[in-house]
């Protein structure tokens, strides 16, 4: 992360000439002590770059310095481009303007081989994404109306770090305000949300995990044993790993999965309809019976 920042600090200066650490800490989303650490490998690497301080100060690089693209290989420049095709997956307004001039000035053909496509196929799936984003970037705190695993509605204030994608859904980390640890939201469970005028710094970096609380209490896993009929064949393989399942005779699969125990893993199940049969554990076979019993009951 801290060498495609050296390198995009470089590109700003050639583009604008001059910047603030103000501006260059917002735009990459920290402190402007991270940003004069920035300038000080960039001297010590060689490149040309130096600060005026007082008004119409800032950061600048000699006027003579031109970017050597011969530091990069050819291989080298076609990664960089692909990462930029990577980054339009994620609508960074930005980086069709930077594939652009990189490709002019590496003097190659952007090959439009590769599209990433994070969003699912609802309607504003990607809600909030842009405003969590800049929210980010510009160091302010975010306020929302948060929804548990367990339906339980919190107010919360975060100082947001970093959007992640993961398991088919975006998230974002922050430090939460109100429980003063680390946490992921996910952003589907978040309602209401305003991007307040409140800036804040840069903390220390806080590794997760379950002791600063940063993710919510995992359910206790259970051994799962399902049948599943071909008809479902497409998400059987879209759901499950390779070695979870074991195709039979008949055409039907065998899966077996150590998933969670709640009302999700339920749900999940029901999700198959009439294909699917719980094999196992005893006390699954009778919960998912009941849910069943109670659907079939609304429509008699």
């Amino acid at each position: 992360m801290q060498i495609n920042r050296l390198f995009e600090i470089v590109y700003v200066l050639l583009d604008k000439k001059q910047v603030t650490a103000k501006e260059l800490s917002g735009r990459f989303g920290v402190s402007p002590r991270t940003i004069y650490r920035d300038i000080d490998n960039l001297g010590l690497a060689g490149i040309p770059v130096y600060t005026e301080k007082g008004k119409g100060g800032g950061i600048r690089l000699l006027p003579e310095y031109v970017l050597n693209k011969s530091i990069l290989s050819e291989q080298e420049q076609h990664e960089i481009l692909s990462a930029l095709q990577v980054l339009s997956g994620v609508k960074a307004v930005e980086t069709d303007q930077i594939q652009q001039k990189l490709s002019a000035l590496f003097n190659k053909r952007i090959a439009n081989w590769l599209r990433v496509d994070f969003s699912d196929w609802s309607i504003g799936s990607d809600k909030f994404f842009n405003d969590i984003k800049r929210a980010i970037l510009e160091q302010r705190i975010a306020e929302f109306d948060y929804y548990s695993t367990r339906g339980e509605k919190t107010r919360r204030r975060i100082e947001p770090v970093q959007l992640l994608f993961k398991s088919k859904a975006w998230y974002v980390t922050g430090f939460c305000l109100s429980r003063q640890a680390m946490r992921l939201f996910k952003l589907t469970r978040v309602k209401n949300l305003i991007i307040t005028r409140k800036h804040f710094s840069e903390r220390e970096p806080i590794k997760p995990g379950p002791d600063t609380g940063f993710f919510e209490p995992q359910m206790p896993l259970i051994n799962l044993k399902l049948k599943i009929h071909p008809k479902m064949t497409y998400l059987v393989f879209d759901e499950f790993g390779e070695d979870m399942v074991k195709k039979q005779a008949d055409g039907s699969f065998v899966v077996s999965a150590a998933l969670p125990e709640d009302d999700w893993v339920y749900g999940f199940i029901l999700s198959f309809g009439e294909y699917i049969e719980v094999l196992g554990p005893p006390h699954i076979k009778r919960i998912i019976k009941r849910k069943a019993r109670k659907i079939y009951n609304k429509y008699v």
